[in-house]
């Protein structure tokens, strides 16, 4: 009676290590598999004929962002040192087909917060190894400058300045690449006036995802030009971009005010934004229970009325902070520029007390918030992953 019980035990044991037996061998294909086919694509990337190359280890800087949420490390980084590189790269991607799931993404200074500029197991492309052309400037009755988008903006700012001239539109800060802010948009307070980056651009160099390098604007391949304008990435890569210029003023009125009531808050942005006579630069922002704001600001600013501003308390209030500057040129028009400010100001509903004004050149306000930035870091308050804890954001305001 025993018998026919152990043959039926023997043989459950044997079908469950046939079983076992099994897996591991699928398993181990499938490992195999994956392993060949990663060998199979670092080996297709290495054969491409290209100036710059790719970089298939220590690749970890690739895997952050400013939001310092999402780390995806990617198979290898493109380091272009031309266009063709990265049309060459895209087309043999293409031409893999979908069955390599492999995805492409490009990176400026990795200042994006959610991943765009990550590619899990993919390809990243570092634009700031693409910095050719040289900037090429037009000074005509349209100026703009011809760049690479691997170009920072800090750096076109100082080189359009040798000219007399200036973007319209900037970002508050400037140590970005040309194609990352054009490919989110390109916001800051003169966006009121000119719009944001996106809306001063001529023309556009674009690789699609099939490899193909086109030229487009409003009147040529129009559909690919507002595609990618604000497109984070998704209808093609910028590979260089005509911004537009204007005359570039010397020195910069820099103003600061508070308000406790929301209402008045944005009824007086509404009504600067509006007037056809305002400031050049309007942005607001919101205080929630900061210490001694007023105090933190006499680092950089002088207040209307010191001994009213000294008893004026911030604590455990929320305040919302109009930001406003007016350019100007010392030498012809500093006799007027304070009544002109005045006179914007004298409508508006916000505490008198907290009126703060500073007055530095053009540079100095436009690259305001990277001067910060190295104040911080010198005092290593900043995070490895370039972004901030709420601690050191407070410590920005400060500087």
């Amino acid at each position: 009676m025993k018998f026919p019980s152990f043959s039926l035990n023997f043989s459950q044991h044997n079908n469950i290590l046939f079983i076992r037996t099994i897996l591991i061998l699928l398993f181990s294909c499938a490992t195999i598999r994956v392993d060949f086919c990663f060998s199979s694509f670092q080996s297709s990337l290495q054969e491409l004929p290209l100036e710059g190359n790719f970089s298939f280890s220590e690749n970890e800087f690739a895997a952050k962002d400013f939001g310092n949420r999402y780390h995806f490390l990617p198979l290898a980084v493109l380091h272009p040192k031309s266009v063709s590189d990265i049309s060459t790269t895209i087309k043999h991607i293409w031409d893999m087909g979908p069955f390599s799931k492999l995805t492409v993404a490009a990176r400026g200074h990795g200042h994006s917060t959610r991943g765009q500029s990550q590619a899990d197991q993919g390809i990243v492309i570092n634009m700031r190894s693409l910095r050719e052309p040289e900037m090429r400037f037009s000074t005509g009755r349209f100026p703009f400058v011809d760049v690479s988008a691997g170009e920072l903006w800090i750096n076109i700012l100082h080189e359009s300045l040798k000219y007399g001239l200036a973007p319209k539109s900037w970002t508050d800060y400037l140590h970005l690449t040309v194609g990352g802010t054009l490919s989110n948009g390109g916001i800051s307070g003169q966006a009121f006036r000119h719009g944001p980056q996106i809306s001063n651009v001529y023309q556009l160099e674009v690789v699609t995802g099939k490899g193909e390098v086109i030229n487009c604007s409003e009147k040529q391949n129009a559909d690919l030009f507002h595609g990618v304008l604000g497109g984070l990435g998704q209808f093609g890569i910028i590979t260089k971009a005509r911004i537009s210029l204007e005359p570039a003023p010397k020195m910069v009125k820099w103003i600061r005010v508070l308000y406790s009531d929301f209402s008045a808050f944005t009824r007086d942005q509404e009504y600067l934004i509006s007037a056809e006579n305002t400031f050049d630069y309007i942005e607001g922002f919101v205080y929630i229970n900061r210490t001694d704001v007023l105090n933190n600001w006499r680092l950089s600013f002088t207040p209307d009325d010191p001994i009213e501003a000294s008893k004026f308390i911030s604590d455990g209030r929320i305040l919302y902070c109009l930001e406003l500057a007016k350019n100007f040129n010392p030498d012809n028009k500093a006799d007027t520029i304070n009544q002109d400010i005045e006179g914007l100001l004298s409508p508006l509903s916000y505490i008198r007390s907290t009126l703060f004004m500073s007055e530095i050149s053009y540079v100095e306000f436009l690259d305001r918030v990277h001067t910060s930035e190295l104040k911080l870091r010198s005092k290593g308050r900043l995070l490895v992953g370039r972004g901030f804890l709420p601690k050191q954001l407070k410590e920005l305001e400060k500087q």
